[in-house]
């Protein structure tokens, strides 16, 4: 989930070679982009009164401005003509036609999405786990409910478990920089010594697709993602890596505007709840294989631990 991404070149770098780099051009299985470019939006009508709620001033340019992180499969991301593409992409299209508007999604570095909101975008929709710190300075609407979870190569041919992190002690774990994943495997690598275990290597990588890809050729033995991260592998793998364990730690994520944009984010609000309650949303989620994340209530700056 992303609770934050590492934004200093120089710290990131450190980093990277301490747990022994970060993309290996060994690790690297070429694979073509899913033909699947995203759920079409098209038949979704326009709701007079969710439209309604849009203050006069608000999208006076008719198009919904969203900041995106686009390298974060399956939920934001590009495909071959660097096109965002995603389900959050697909719920920026489908929130839009609700609201009987265009949208555009704007790639951006995670770190600088919310500072420009109210700006540079109308929405920040980029897998923003819902923190009391976040929502003490923006609104937040919540839409999905994503956890972390383990991936391991098709069979379990190792026979990794993962009902205790220590499980993973001796192990070589693949995760993405910057994403709450890595610094959970970083501390529990810390622990296995201490519990008289072996050595757990933590590998970071500059995107889930280069661990998952190292996965799959067995130079590592498991990923550590998001829970939509790790049902996406499976499916764009054709089955190659498989889930293990239980999703842990689940939290909702959020769609991001100004709180001095109250009536934006009300009218957002409604339009995700149309769409949760005609059944749109999950069909969305299906569509990328991961509809057991999907909520059934958006709620606006939920009470959520940390």
């Amino acid at each position: 989930m992303r609770i934050h991404r590492i934004t200093a070149l120089g710290v990131a770098a450190v980093v990277c070679l301490a747990l022994s780099g970060c993309t290996h051009a060994a690790d690297w299985r070429t694979s073509d982009r899913d033909a699947f470019q995203g759920y079409d939006v098209s038949g979704i009508e326009v709701q007079p009164e969710i439209a309604a709620l849009l203050p006069a001033q608000a999208l006076e340019d008719g198009v919904l401005d969203v900041g995106a992180a686009t390298n974060y499969a399956p939920a934001e991301f590009l495909n071959t003509e660097g096109q965002p593409i995603g389900y959050d992409v697909d719920l920026t299209r489908a929130i839009a036609a609700v609201l009987g508007v265009d949208s555009r999604t704007h790639t951006a570095e995670f770190d600088s999405i919310i500072a420009a909101i109210g700006s540079n975008y109308d929405a920040g929709i980029s897998s923003f786990t819902i923190t009391s710190e976040r929502t003490a300075e923006v609104d937040m609407t919540s839409y999905i409910n994503v956890g972390s979870r383990f991936n391991v190569a098709a069979g379990n041919p190792e026979g990794i478990t993962a009902s205790s992190h220590l499980d993973l002690c001796g192990r070589t774990v693949g995760v993405q920089v910057g994403t709450a994943q890595e610094e959970t495997m970083q501390a529990s690598a810390q622990d296995c010594a201490p519990a008289g275990r072996p050595a757990m290597e933590v590998r970071s990588y500059d995107d889930q697709d280069a661990a998952t890809s190292a996965l799959a050729g067995g130079t590592i033995d498991a990923t550590y993602s998001d829970s939509t991260v790790a049902g996406y592998a499976v499916e764009r793998t054709e089955g190659a890596v498989e889930t293990i364990g239980q999703v842990e730690d689940a939290l909702p994520q959020g769609i991001v505007t100004s709180k001095q944009d109250k009536e934006l984010t009300a009218a957002i609000q409604a339009a995700v709840q149309y769409l949760m309650d005609q059944g749109i949303w999950q069909e969305i989620l299906q569509a990328w294989g991961v509809e057991d994340a999907a909520l059934t209530t958006s709620e606006l700056n939920p009470a959520v631990e940390g």
